[in-house]
């Protein structure tokens, strides 16, 4: 996924090592990882980060003798060892030579003793061939510092009241991630998730989606959330693309909320052409770019 906002000049030379503690897969192209949180990280809800990955650092390559990856420096490496809370003493710089870096939006809450990532697998993917391997006790780097704008603290006008989130399939982590603060929940009068996947296997986090309100959000704003899924025939709920339900006004119904320009914050992130499609969709019933703190749409582009 490559940035176009404006931050294409960032340095990984200060990436540090994490290792894999968890692994989630929601469907065969699609799965999330839980990765130990250095010391002293902090970030914003919304933001993304840039994670590193090298076939050396995969147990499942190291497994299946990849010549071409385990060499005698990994096993130097290995040799050495890594610090028992997952990553390396920076007494000096990783050799960064061989290593695949991409953003990545953190899934987790800016509370959580551990950093959280959403993945599409692309199986001749540079970097996600090698994530869709992953497996716990593995290690990627992290370059600790965040980036993006897609945040609440980017909204000034129109002052808090509805506020919309807009996703298609990874799009969804930086929303989680929002959702799992308490102020979110305290500064708005209504919450509209509204996530978008191709098929019901990949309409991922429904568990965590449906309690998340209890958790971080009890007696504060309303929480709606609308799934949609795009193509499979036979699924029950709704199955139009984002961008038309606004255009017809079924998402108004669907939802009970209007969008508003003298109230409604919206944020999108996914696919660039849902992105672009949306934008266009909202602007044509009066919805503004959010820009320097004033405007209703704001979004994070990847790719």
């Amino acid at each position: 996924m490559m940035q176009k906002n404006g931050q294409d000049n960032m340095s990984d030379d200060k990436s540090i090592r994490v290792k894999v503690i968890e692994v989630t897969r929601w469907a065969p192209t699609l799965l999330s990882f839980k990765v130990t949180r250095p010391d002293g990280f902090k970030f914003t809800a919304g933001q993304f980060v840039r994670l590193g990955i090298h076939g050396k650092d995969l147990q499942y390559f190291a497994q299946n003798h990849d010549a071409k990856l385990i060499t005698s420096e990994t096993q130097g490496d290995e040799a050495q060892g890594h610090e028992a809370q997952g990553h390396e003493a920076q007494d000096k710089p990783i050799d960064l030579d061989g290593y695949v870096f991409r953003p990545y939006s953190v899934a987790s809450s800016p509370y959580d003793e551990f950093i959280e990532f959403f993945s599409v697998v692309i199986p001749e993917g540079e970097f996600t061939s090698k994530v869709n391997h992953i497996q716990v006790g593995d290690s990627l780097l992290l370059n600790t510092t965040p980036f993006g704008y897609l945040t609440l603290a980017r909204y000034q006008l129109p002052l808090p009241n509805d506020l919309w989130l807009l996703a298609t399939g990874t799009g969804l982590a930086p929303f989680l991630s929002i959702l799992k603060t308490i102020d979110v929940w305290q500064q708005y009068q209504r919450i509209i998730l509204v996530y978008s996947a191709r098929t019901s296997q990949e309409l991922a986090y429904q568990a965590q989606i449906s309690s998340i309100k209890s958790i971080y959000g009890d007696n504060g704003a309303a929480f709606v959330f609308l799934p949609i899924v795009t193509r499979e025939a036979d699924y029950a709920g709704e199955k139009a693309r984002i961008p038309n339900l606004i255009l017809s006004g079924k998402l108004t119904e669907l939802v009970g909320q209007k969008l508003d320009k003298e109230r409604s914050h919206v944020m999108l992130c996914g696919n660039p052409q849902m992105v672009e499609d949306t934008k266009e969709a909202l602007k044509s019933i009066g919805l503004t770019m959010n820009r320097r703190g004033e405007g209703n749409i704001a979004v994070e582009n990847y790719w």
